[in-house]
């Protein structure tokens, strides 16, 4: 007797890299340069950067189909951050790809001070993305 096994369900996986949203050409680059700029670069400079990298996913994701903004999706994810106005809250959304976007520049994001301070490049960068369009001098 034969038994027949257990049908698998189709799993749909969301991917969660930044890749799948500002395209394989992008992504490429904003890993090269996090790769040649993070270990010397100053991370007030730095986390102005990855904050405008941020930006331009937001918009990409912005124009991306309902079907490529379901939830759980990266760009449902994006478009949610770029709402928020706490940096800890963009940091429960996006901080998986961001940490994936670092592995891959094969640079790390947390840093220690002079002082023997540890920090975040990645923090620093979602503190930079939700005040992106600010204006203090007005």
């Amino acid at each position: 007797m034969t038994s027949k096994k257990p049908a698998k369900a189709a799993v749909k996986e969301t991917s969660r890299r930044f890749r799948t949203v500002v395209g394989a050409d992008t992504y490429e680059v904003w890993v090269r340069m996090l790769h040649e700029l993070v270990l010397d670069g100053r991370t007030h400079r730095l986390a102005v950067m990855v904050a405008g990298m941020l930006q331009y996913a937001v918009a990409i994701a912005a124009a991306k189909s309902a079907k490529e903004k379901n939830e759980g999706s990266l760009a449902f994810s994006l478009l949610e951050a770029g709402d928020v106005s706490d940096p800890s809250e963009v940091k429960d959304l996006i901080h998986d790809a961001v940490v994936q976007l670092f592995k891959d520049a094969k640079v790390r994001f947390e840093r220690t001070n002079a002082r023997g301070d540890k920090y975040s490049l990645a923090e620093d960068s979602y503190e930079e993305f939700i005040h992106w369009f600010d204006m203090p001098w007005e």
